[in-house]
């Protein structure tokens, strides 16, 4: 029987929404083969993408599966019974969930477990201890630069947890053509978030500066890129879309709306404009002309404290007078991006090899250690069974059987919850402070 490095490795990714499908997809091929086509499971859930939203990633021309967390273990378990077991599984899910679909994993006691691999999809600024203990115990914890490795590894000695499981890698989706001006054009996109800023009157700020500087500079085309249409969602709730907030203001021509693959975005980009999304990452990664918003303050609510030292942070009022920032090359370095590993830093085709060596010896071992988190009932007798119980990954449950009335009540359901936090939660929330 050939071995699992001869064959083709047969990987499962499982995610919780577009940008966690996006990350699991290319860290797949990333730490296996290039061609390889993971089989594809969304979970279903709150942040459940649409069709729409899945296509945009543009990284797989097969849907994957909404599951629940049982429906995927019970595929995990049914695919090892009829002699085709997933080799790798690609966790790419919030810390909660890692936890718990851990927990059931190790409850299946399969003969063979798959090496479970597990990170994050971007700048990782919030609940850094909370989040990494939660992935603890899974065989590979990708670190997206030297400098996240650093952080991971000191919470897992911090508490006495093994930091071996710690790899530093980078965002599988950095890449791309390195900026090049173009006679003639003259794009800002501002890459917006759902979550940051929060407040009403913080995302109207951001949205009237930016109609101003379009106003500004009417030779330069604005783009506000958004990552989803009203009623979807993603990881974080949104309850004030720019799309809606900007219904109140009168915008000039050279100012727009767009959606679309980032990258794609990013091809037509000459300054890139955020708060502390990961895209800022992306464009400086292809050498792009990147500013990160200082106008709301310097806070960790916002993440944009973490692009202190890095050079980029500024306000509208200097962008508004030609003011570009320039990035630190030793910054870049310790974040993983450039695209030769400027300043001492990996270059980024090597990025993943650790990686991809640490999988393929696990993969050659004869059997695999149990999984060993560090929450247990002993450590976190307090807090672990909430998580697990939250989750309700019993495979021994009967399998609720699909049908058309299910699947309309659950869009329905879906839509209520959309509906409820973008509508009706505001205006809970203005009654409340009157």
């Amino acid at each position: 029987m050939p071995s699992r490095t001869e064959r083709a490795v047969r990987v499962a990714v499982l995610a919780d929404s577009d940008t966690r499908w996006k990350w699991g997809v290319l860290t797949a091929r990333r730490i296996t083969a290039p061609n390889a086509a993971p089989t594809g499971f969304v979970l279903r859930g709150r942040a459940t993408p649409t069709a729409r939203q899945l296509a945009e990633t543009a990284v797989s021309d097969t849907a994957p599966r909404e599951v629940t967390g049982a429906e995927f273990l019970r595929e995990v378990r049914d695919a090892a019974g009829r002699g085709e077991a997933y080799d790798v599984v690609v966790l790419a899910l919030v810390g909660g969930t890692v936890r718990a679909v851990l927990q059931g994993l190790a409850d299946l006691a399969l003969d063979r477990r798959p090496v479970i691999v597990t990170g994050y999809v971007g700048v990782v600024y919030e609940k850094l201890a909370d989040g990494l203990l939660l992935r603890h115990g899974a065989d590979v914890v990708l670190a997206n630069s030297r400098h996240d490795a650093e952080r991971f590894r000191a919470v897992y000695e911090g508490v006495g947890a093994d930091p071996s499981s710690v790899v530093e890698a980078a965002l599988p989706f950095l890449g791309g053509a390195p900026y090049r001006p173009e006679p003639g054009r003259d794009t800002l996109v501002f890459a917006a978030q759902p979550s940051v800023p929060v407040t009403r009157a913080e995302r109207a700020h951001v949205l009237r500066r930016l109609v101003e500087h379009a106003r500004l500079h009417p030779r330069r085309e604005v783009l506000l890129k958004l990552r989803s249409k009203p009623g979807e969602h993603t990881t974080h709730l949104e309850e004030f879309p720019y799309q809606k907030l900007v219904r109140d203001l009168p915008v000039p021509p050279n100012f727009r709306l767009v959606y679309g693959h980032m990258g794609e975005v990013l091809d037509r980009t000459d300054l890139l404009v955020t708060v502390s999304s990961t895209a800022a990452l992306e464009a400086l990664h292809r050498r792009i002309p990147t500013a990160i918003l200082t106008d709301l303050g310097v806070r960790e609510a916002l993440g944009n404290h973490h692009f202190l030292g890095s050079g980029l942070l500024t306000s509208f009022d200097r962008l508004d007078r030609g003011t570009v920032p320039a990035p630190d090359e030793r910054w870049l370095a310790r974040q993983g991006v450039g695209t030769a590993g400027p300043a001492g830093g990996i270059p980024y085709e090597r990025a993943f090899d650790a990686a991809r060596e640490r999988v393929a010896r696990l993969l050659e071992e004869p059997a695999l250690p149990p999984l060993a988190p560090y929450y247990t009932a002993e450590t976190a007798g307090g807090y672990l069974p909430t998580i697990l119980a939250r989750h309700r990954l019993d495979v021994t449950a009967p399998e609720p059987r699909e049908s058309g009335v299910r699947r309309i009540v659950r869009e329905a359901a879906r839509g209520a919850y959309r509906h409820g936090v973008q509508r009706v939660a505001p205006v809970i929330r203005r009654l409340g402070e009157l």
